[in-house]
């Protein structure tokens, strides 16, 4: 008969359970529920509790699409391979869902496979859409990445317990998770809660407290109230969920006022308000704020397949000169994307540009950034696929990293390549293992970021290190600088 394992925590004991040789603790609170009056605050430490407190289920959805229930749901996961004080690596993990969904429950987040290799994996729950990152006066802002810090503060007071170091904390994360690793670079309340941090499709997207606040006052409009927490909180969290819905589908015909975030999924993004986020991560990083911290960043070749609602349809010259004038440097002494690639299509250079301005370049320039601020970076993109009609497609490479992207579902996909799902263990077993010796030693297993040769890991069927593989488009955004983005006054 196997025994459960039971840990003491600052705020009590859990009891976890073993699968596979893996300790799994589900669902353990690290804050109090955000609702009532707490509804819309920075996180408060979980309550203590007596005995001996079940964590072998994830806990509740923060507020979401199909879930608005109240519940304990600022939790966090641990899986363990030792829980005798080995000291070991830890990794946290921050998921993305464009700042307006995601949990950890997610079966794609499972962090068996990355603990048996030898780190403490922990996942987290942080509140998203309005109640985690819109503008609301009376409340602190970002508040889903203060609920971030809450985890981290969690992990630094408890993670020893479990067999982790606190000294070896590695914070990774994805798309918004990935915006938020950015940001948490630099925010002064995270500072010392984290020695190494890896960033997956970083968004370019920092938003000023006017456009913020534009946002906000336009979600708040549709149920005719305002944007200030006396006035949500009576406004159950469905009812916001569906009026932030209804705001995304009208988002592009915004653009002229809100400007190029218009054309994206989501109406949120980290704030910049200069107190708590003092400015966007590219500035502070070439400033110094993380130099002490190392980073890898990097991305897919194909970021903008899985959104571009234009595939399988024309795209017209009227349409892509549009796009371009939205999202491409204004100064671009190279001539621009059809000067640049010539033999593209119309639709071909829509989805780059895209891709580009979203995700490629933002992520390309913040390890240039943490380079010139006297840090140490990492690059990498991931150009392998399985999937001839998505290609190295947004999401794929942490799907690779946690191993839970199966061989037969890629066997029986109707697009897949041959041999694809041979191919597919190997990859996963380079990325991940990359992964894991960055999280270790502090070094992937390549060459550092240099501004001259760019270095950078690819991740084909056999992956090699190469100069950094979208040189058209990085010369295209060479001069160009990320920073907050602004309200445009043209409404």
């Amino acid at each position: 008969m196997t025994i459960e394992p039971e840990i003491h925590t600052a705020a009590g004991v859990v009891r976890g359970s073993w699968e596979s040789g893996v300790a799994v603790f589900r669902g353990i609170p690290y804050a109090q529920p955000p609702f009532g009056a707490r509804r819309f605050a920075a996180p408060a430490p979980a309550q203590p509790w007596d005995g001996v407190r079940a964590a072998q289920e994830f806990g509740p959805p923060v507020p979401q699409a199909d879930c608005a229930i109240p519940g304990d749901c600022l939790t966090l996961n641990v899986w363990s391979p030792d829980l005798g004080g080995a000291g070991l690596p830890v990794m946290v993990w921050i998921h993305g869902g464009a700042y307006l969904e995601g949990t950890s429950r997610n079966p794609h987040y499972d962090g068996a496979t990355l603990a048996a290799c030898g780190v403490v994996m922990v996942s987290i729950n942080y509140r998203v859409g309005v109640e985690g990152f819109a503008h609301v006066a009376g409340a602190p802002d970002n508040r889903g990445i203060l609920d971030q810090i809450a985890a981290l503060r969690w992990v630094q007071d408890n993670v020893a317990a479990f067999g982790g170091d606190p000294g070896a904390v590695t914070v990774f994360g994805q798309s918004a998770g990935a915006g938020c690793v950015a940001a948490l670079l630099t925010m002064p309340m995270a500072a010392g809660l984290f020695r190494r941090a890896i960033a997956q499709s970083v968004p370019g997207t920092y938003f000023s407290p006017g456009l913020a606040a534009a946002v906000s006052a336009t979600i708040a409009a549709e149920l005719g109230v305002q944007s200030t927490a006396h006035e949500l909180a009576d406004i159950p969290p469905g009812a916001l969920i569906d009026a932030m819905d209804a705001i995304v589908q009208k988002m592009p015909g915004f653009v002229d006022s809100w400007g190029p975030m218009a054309l994206t999924p989501t109406p949120f993004s980290p704030i910049v308000d200069g107190d708590v986020l003092p400015h966007a991560p590219w500035r502070a990083l070439a400033d110094g704020a993380a130099r002490d911290i190392d980073l890898l960043v990097g991305h897919t070749r194909d970021e903008y397949r899985m959104f571009n609602d234009r595939l399988g349809s024309e795209v017209t010259d009227e349409e892509l000169t549009a796009t371009l004038d939205h999202l491409a440097p204004a100064a671009d002494s190279s001539g621009g994307y059809r000067a640049v690639y010539p033999e593209a299509t119309p639709g071909q250079l829509y989805e780059l540009v895209n891709s580009d301005w979203l995700f490629r370049m933002p992520s390309l320039h913040l390890a240039h950034a943490q380079r010139a601020g006297g840090g140490r970076a990492w690059t990498y993109e991931l150009c392998w696929s399985y999937n001839r009609e998505e290609g190295s497609s947004h999401c794929l490479d942490f799907l690779l990293v946690f191993g839970t992207l199966g061989a037969e579902e890629v066997r029986s996909h109707p697009a897949a390549r041959p041999h694809a799902a041979d191919e597919l263990i190997r990859v996963a077993h380079h990325m991940r293992t990359d992964w894991l010796n960055f999280a270790t030693t502090g070094d992937p297993g390549w060459a550092p970021y240099d501004p001259d040769t760019r270095p950078t890991r690819v991740y084909t069927a056999e992956p090699t290190t190469q100069p950094y593989p979208e040189e058209l488009s990085r010369r295209i955004w060479s001069t160009h600088h990320f920073d907050t983005l602004d309200l445009l006054h043209r409404r």
